[in-house]
């Protein structure tokens, strides 16, 4: 495929005319895309790359069946969908085959955002209430009224949390307030929501809305723990809130063993709003708010029309509907289930013998590596998790790094992704973690013999020779105290990271 500039060219033109809040993946070196097939990517020198990042390009890059019904439907008609269409039924009807027998209605957006924002609509009319629960870390769109639900993001930023936000911990059994040894971590984390919405109504407050994303992607690959989700719901209905779940990530049977991901929970759980968007069109930008006919009646009440200009168009919607039957053709759920397994193996296997791995987490292609300098303080490997990424594309693979940290390998490639492919990705990783772990007790040894003959851990100023990319922990704090055995005051003793 021809390019219209060259790589530099193309740089240039970006930081020119592109806003500088609109990042690229390996900024340090990014990677020029020209054309893609399945779960590969080729840059302009026609180099190959495994992609482990595109949940987006759901059933593979430029899938033919998908381009197929695209062009079919844009050579008879696309039009806006207030005139009658069969596409839209039919897709509606498809769609809500998937779903639990109350979630029928659908309103289809362009973009998780949007529907997200809609999602938010439906439920402050339902009751009228409007204050609403999240959950840490949490990213639900980019929206103004998203970004104020999302601390992944406000918390970054200069905006304080609006006095209808209430944050509820992340269930995160591995680095959270309730971890793997706690007795009861679904309870126990269902119980913060409880607490939040009896201090709400304690100050005259109504409870609008709980959302979570099915599984966290940006907040670090966190899998509610079984039980959390039933628990909650039944406190916030008891508030007179509806429990939205935010499938946009995580949908469309990248788990695996169900099609969508709150479904892990247990068949006597279902949400009262659905959102979904990303993995729905392969790329097409086309999203979706899934609810019950009591809330969708009570939108309608309020008097006003709802429209969306190309939400659910005929285009889009023949994209949708191809998606659906390549998942169910080629047996991608199926898939899921048959790679993940294989490849939490391999991970599994190579957690036992890095030091550097703290966590294996995750379900069908939807997997993270939660990296750690200390892995019985759990300390986030911020600075490795970069240095890995950058080491992975020299390699021809794509990988990301999340969290609150920063430290979270994320997983989630095209569902095509192959057995050979897990096996590929992992040998790299190996390769790479075993030159870094080398290094590092390399380095940490030098430090110890020239400055005290004491065993200590890594200092922070070794690592940062050896890591060359990636950025240091925002989190962390030069107050706290040193992180070594030795209190030896010449002693280049790295600093403890916030855990």
């Amino acid at each position: 495929m021809c390019e219209l500039y060259s790589k530099q060219d193309t740089l240039a033109l970006r930081r020119k005319h592109i806003g500088p809040s609109c990042k690229v993946f390996f900024a340090a070196d990014p990677v020029k895309i020209v054309r893609a097939q399945r779960q590969y990517m080729f840059d302009e020198r026609g180099d190959r790359y495994l992609d482990c990042i595109n949940n987006v390009a759901h059933v593979g890059h430029c899938h033919p069946e998908v381009v197929k019904a695209a062009l079919e439907q844009m050579e008879a008609l696309n039009t806006n969908s207030r005139f009658l269409h069969d596409n839209i039924v039919e897709y509606a009807r498809r769609l809500s085959a998937t779903l639990p027998e109350k979630l029928s209605v659908c309103y289809f957006t362009n973009s998780g955002s949007e529907a997200n924002d809609l999602a938010l609509r439906l439920a402050r009319q339902f009751r009228g209430h409007q204050d609403v629960i999240t959950l840490d870390h949490a990213y639900h769109g980019h929206l103004s009224s998203l970004i104020e639900i999302s601390p992944y993001k406000f918390q970054k930023g200069k905006d304080v949390k609006k006095e209808f936000v209430h944050v509820a911990p992340a269930p995160d059994t591995y680095r959270g307030k309730y971890r793997e040894d706690h007795a009861d971590p679904a309870n126990a984390y269902a119980d913060e929501v409880k607490e939040i919405i009896e201090k709400a109504h304690n100050s005259g407050r109504k409870i609008a809305a709980f959302i979570a994303e099915s599984m966290q992607s940006c907040g670090g690959q966190i899998i509610p723990p079984a039980g959390y989700f039933q628990k909650v719901a039944e406190y916030v209905h008891r508030a007179g809130g509806v429990f939205i779940a935010d499938e946009v990530q995580v949908g469309f049977g990248r788990v695996g063993k169900h099609f969508w991901s709150f479904q892990m929970q247990g068949e006597d759980f279902v949400p009262d709003i659905v959102t979904m968007g990303k993995p729905m069109g392969n790329g097409h930008p086309m999203a979706c708010v899934v609810t019950t006919k009591e809330i969708a009646e009570a939108f309608s009440s309020s008097g006003m029309e709802y429209f969306n200009t190309y939400g659910g168009n005929p285009v889009s919607s023949a994209i949708g509907l191809a998606v659906l039957n390549v998942i169910e053709n080629e047996d991608l759920q199926g898939n899921a289930t048959r790679v993940g397994d294989y490849l939490t193996e391999l991970l599994n296997k190579q957690k036992a013998k890095h030091t550097l791995i703290g966590d294996i987490r995750g379900i069908g292609l939807f997997i993270g590596i939660d990296l750690v300098k200390d892995q019985q303080e759990r300390t986030p490997a911020t600075d490795e998790a970069q240095h890995v990424i950058y080491k992975m594309k020299e390699k021809r693979v794509l990988l990301s790094a999340d969290g609150p940290h920063r430290n979270v390998l994320k997983i989630k490639p095209p569902m095509c992704f192959t057995e050979e492919d897990a096996k590929f990705m992992v040998d790299q990783l190996d390769e790479i973690l075993t030159v870094l772990e080398e290094a590092i007790g390399a380095k940490s040894e030098s430090v110890i013999s020239e400055n005290t003959p004491c065993r200590a851990k890594m200092p922070n100023e070794a690592h940062s020779e050896l890591l060359g990319e990636g950025a240091s922990d925002p989190r962390e704090n030069p107050g706290q105290k040193r992180n070594g055995l030795c209190t030896d005051k010449h002693s280049l003793l790295s600093k403890r990271l916030k855990t």
